[in-house]
């Protein structure tokens, strides 16, 4: 008899953000405006080389319902400083992005000593 081994992370609240463009969370439409970002239980599979918990399910929530989610990689704080390039959210801030080429924009979550970065194509 073969055991599974679950792993399970608490879900956490990473804070507010505002999106001013609709974006395509996880194939789905996310109109513009104001959601609240938190973590799930979640965790997708790994890729060959990747760590363990190197990426994370989140989920939108607006009026206290999810309406989307999508896969945010995690970085922490001691890794952040190494690659980051340009300014970063303040200690349980966030940021929101359009990156170059104006087809994504990157939301940017630091709660704690973790960063959560999740890209949304923007909505044609």
């Amino acid at each position: 008899m073969k055991h599974l081994a679950l792993v399970v992370t608490a879900v956490v609240a990473l804070g507010s953000v505002h999106l001013t463009r609709a974006a395509v969370a996880d194939g789905k439409p996310l109109a513009s405006g104001t959601y609240q970002i938190r973590t799930t239980d979640n965790e997708p599979k790994p890729a060959a080389g990747q760590s363990a918990n190197a990426e994370q399910w989140i989920e939108f929530l607006k009026g206290g319902k999810v309406v989307g989610r999508e896969v945010a990689t995690v970085i922490s704080a001691s890794d952040m400083k190494t690659i980051a390039k340009g300014p970063t959210p303040r200690t349980n801030g966030s940021r929101v992005d359009a990156l170059k080429g104006g087809d994504y924009v990157r939301v940017w979550m630091n709660k704690g000593n973790t960063n959560y970065l999740i890209n949304l194509p923007l909505a044609k």
